[in-house]
């Protein structure tokens, strides 16, 4: 079993050492890899789980994931209730348990075979991910569907935003959240860009390395995924200045700032 856990506990962070432990506790053979996302970003956290999730790797996968900011009751919480745990299989066989906040679930939701709730408790600790659901995790990944719960809709998961940073990588590549399949430009065409308050000149690409060194190049990146309902490859913009830093050029953007094309 390989695991892929996404969290936004911060890189370095003891706390993943701790969550794993407890995984492992449950699936002693399991290899696990970590992914550490912003504070609260559960855009990050969903854009994530799609890329992995979607794409080709071990043939036994889970990808447990925790982000909740608690974000979806503003009154004082009770036992250190959160977001509730749910559960996803996506139509290569991977499954997906984790809380489901603001976009967690929204860039797979349209692909999920299965959308379930998880009867586990919403609180009984401020580390939920590491001393409540490692264990329903490890039973789903099992196969032990004992604890799902109520069937989840689409409809019930907010659509991921179509104009915003979905992250920043090592090289100061921006990935959007802006299809690729919905921007009209032709190859080399000049573009103007936004992201947050700076706005900048570009040029259209359907490569980014087709563009002079020190340019700013807006073209399909390499995140995507080839699951789609009409059969179309899934891809997303990406800023690459080639030579230097995209995220440099634009005053080192946030996740979840929106982008926008102004021309």
């Amino acid at each position: 079993m390989f695991i892929s856990l996404i969290a936004d506990y911060g890189n370095g962070d003891p706390a993943f050492a701790e969550v794993t432990q407890r995984l492992l506790m449950a699936v002693p053979t399991a290899q696990i890899s970590l992914l550490s996302v912003p504070p609260f970003s559960t855009l990050a956290t969903g854009f994530w789980i799609a890329q992995l999730g979607l794409n080709p790797g071990p043939q036994e996968r889970l990808i447990y994931h925790n982000c909740a900011p608690r974000q979806d009751d503003a009154q004082p919480r009770q036992d250190n209730e959160g977001e509730g745990l749910t559960y996803v299989l996506l139509p290569n066989g991977v499954k997906v348990v984790g809380v489901n906040a603001g976009y967690t679930l929204s860039f797979i939701k349209d692909h999920a075979q299965v959308l379930r709730t998880v009867k586990v408790s919403r609180g009984g600790s401020q580390f939920r991910s590491r001393d409540v659901f490692p264990s329903a995790a490890a039973a789903i990944a099992k196969e032990d569907l004992g604890l799902l719960g109520e069937q989840l809709q689409p409809s019930q998961i907010p659509d991921p935003p179509s104009d915003r940073v979905a992250w920043i990588d090592g090289y100061g590549n921006i990935k959007t959240t802006i299809p690729a399949n919905t921007v009209k430009l032709k190859p080399e065409a000049k573009a103007v860009i936004r992201v947050g308050d700076v706005v900048s000149d570009a040029v259209y690409s359907d490569g980014s390395f087709k563009v002079p060194e020190g340019t700013l190049a807006f073209s399909p990146g390499s995140s995507g995924w080839q699951v789609a309902k009409d059969g179309k490859p899934v891809r997303w913009m990406e800023l690459f200045l080639r030579g230097g830093s995209a995220w440099e050029r634009f005053g080192r953007p946030r996740i979840n700032q929106v982008v926008t094309l102004l021309g």
